[in-house]
């Protein structure tokens, strides 16, 4: 564990930190708030989207206020695993590979050496956290944006036990029926699509798995909305299952951080409610 950075902000540190993953093979990177006051204190988990590392909500997913106020830290950690030698897409396309691991365990080569996100963010990286920072491991919730918030939705679905609240924003909602699933999911997990379901919040959903809060905030703006993210499918899922789901459509808001850093402090609220009450 190395300490990259750290800055003063809203009555806390905000730090970025790295280690060697066990998991992926690489050196991994994260950012971590850490507001003040004793802990142990709940985390929430902010799973990031395509192309986007760390930095992307830490830098610009206003955030840290809401997490000062509620006493609520918040970790985003890297989307895929970087560095000499890890494969990315061939034709150097933005939606696989590098900064595109989809939180999944890649089965088929040459992804499945390195691509492993579904383990270095279920198992891997809370322990490492829990070792090492003020963590209340009994208060977690997660969230996350686009791919991430399918992320967020799945690895909540599949651990319900783990996360008191899951929350996503503009998240891909049934993968295993949109472009970017069908790339993602083919290429690391191969083409049986049975083995797809388990990264399918609607096929989880289908067969089963239930979450105590769902929250997902979706802009009406968006231009992946109709072709890539499907929210319509998740509602329908949740309705015929009985998942209680706050299904928010914001008028005006497309699938950028000016959206993302519009909803995310009444998240980082909402989640407080679950992990603080």
């Amino acid at each position: 564990m190395e300490r990259i950075n750290r800055w003063r902000s809203h009555g806390g540190w905000q730090e970025v930190w790295r280690h060697d993953s066990a998991e992926t093979g690489t050196p991994m990177e994260f950012s971590i708030f850490l507001p003040d006051g004793e802990g142990p204190m709940p985390v929430v988990w902010f799973l990031s989207g395509l192309t986007c590392s760390w930095a992307n909500v830490t830098e610009k997913g206003e955030f840290r206020a809401a997490c000062a106020e509620h006493g609520v830290i918040l970790i985003a950690p890297d989307t895929s695993p970087r560095g000499e030698g890890v494969p990315d897409d061939a034709e150097g396309a933005y939606d696989f590979g590098l900064g595109a691991g989809f939180y999944v365990d890649a089965t088929q080569a040459p992804w499945a050496a390195n691509y492993r996100m579904r383990s270095y963010i279920e198992t891997e990286l809370p322990a490492l956290v829990a070792q090492h920072f003020p963590v209340d491991v009994s208060r977690q919730g997660i969230t996350g944006h686009s791919m991430g918030g399918h992320g967020a939705l799945t690895i909540g679905l599949r651990n319900p036990e783990r996360f008191r609240s899951v929350s996503a924003i503009a998240p891909i909602c049934a993968p295993s029926d949109c472009p970017w699933g069908h790339k993602a999911l083919g290429l690391y997990l191969g083409d049986d699509r049975a083995t797809w379901a388990e990264y399918d919040a609607c096929r989880l959903i289908d067969a089963g798995a239930r979450l105590p809060a769902l929250k997902v905030d979706q802009g009406a703006a968006d231009g992946f909305l109709e072709n890539q993210l499907m929210p319509e499918r998740l509602k329908a899922a949740c309705d015929a299952a009985g998942q209680p789901l706050e299904l928010t459509m914001h008028e005006g808001y497309d699938h950028s951080y000016y959206f993302i850093s519009s909803v995310l402090p009444a998240q980082i609220a909402w989640h407080a409610q679950h992990l603080n009450g």
